[in-house]
């Protein structure tokens, strides 16, 4: 079924929440558990279709 346009604001919402956070967790500004408590709080508040999936993949520094 098509994502509805409220679905795709909290997708976007979601995604760029997570991508300040993985931010956060690359500068060290966060720690690995803390980073693992706010993404169950975004996945709740945001419920992301596509967002859930990456949820279950072990986050991997980003190369500098």
């Amino acid at each position: 079924s098509p994502m509805t346009k409220e679905a795709f604001q909290r997708e976007k919402m979601y995604q760029a929440t997570m991508g300040m956070v993985r931010r956060m967790r690359s500068e060290g500004l966060i720690s690995q558990a803390e980073y693992g408590q706010m993404e169950q709080i975004f996945l709740e508040k945001y419920k992301p279709l596509i967002g859930s999936i990456y949820a279950e993949i072990p986050l991997t520094p980003c190369p500098s």
